[in-house]
């Protein structure tokens, strides 16, 4: 949608953690490796959060940091000239298994298991059609509706306002969110088929 259009900016704002990172010894793979492990830990934290509220503000923060370090691993990459295939499809594994543990968070802590199947499916179909028109030949897709980085917007904004903001019209935040990640999802995921497939006729 809008946030995947501000790469350029985000990578400005990147250079001191790039540098960082180099200082420090950090390789974009082991980078992957934390944003992922940050993704389980706001899962984790989103499960908590229907016993326990506050709990979705820490996996909000958790899932802005995971968002942040998946810029940084390609962005290092980038600068050490170490970026590879077998870089990237790492990474893309990390980030399809971050997108399971963070919905089923969300929808085990709520026990909404068929929405969040239905939500988990959207965001995976999304991510599938994107890598998929490169497999046909095409350039990776990453237009339609709802990307990744917007995505991980969402789900950190109204995991940060949960625990202030319970229910909207007589519905649970959360409950709307996978709502809207469900529809939006498979929407994106149609979008991009259709692109693809214009591209290819």
């Amino acid at each position: 949608m809008t946030l995947d259009q501000l790469r350029p900016v985000a990578d400005r704002a990147l250079r001191p953690f790039v540098s960082a990172s180099k200082q420090a010894g950090l390789t974009p793979d082991s980078i992957s490796v934390i944003a992922f492990l940050l993704a389980g830990g706001a899962g984790w934290a989103f499960y908590l959060g229907d016993s326990a509220p506050m709990w979705y503000l820490v996996g909000a923060v958790l899932v802005f940091l995971n968002g942040w370090l998946d810029l940084l691993d390609g962005a290092l990459a980038r600068e050490l000239g170490t970026d590879s295939k077998a870089g990237d499809l790492l990474d893309h594994v990390l980030d399809r298994y971050a997108d399971i543990v963070l919905i089923a968070g969300l929808a085990a802590g709520l026990e909404a298991f068929a929405l969040g199947l239905a939500a988990v499916t959207g965001v995976l179909m999304t991510s599938y059609l994107g890598t998929q028109a490169q497999a046909v030949g095409l350039d990776r897709v990453y237009g339609g509706l709802v990307g990744r980085a917007d995505r991980l917007a969402l789900i950190g904004l109204v995991g940060g306002i949960a625990p202030f903001v319970g229910s909207v019209g007589g519905y649970s935040v959360i409950v709307l969110l996978l709502g809207f990640l469900a529809v939006i999802g498979h929407f994106t995921a149609l979008q991009r088929f259709y692109y693809s497939w214009r591209a290819l006729a």
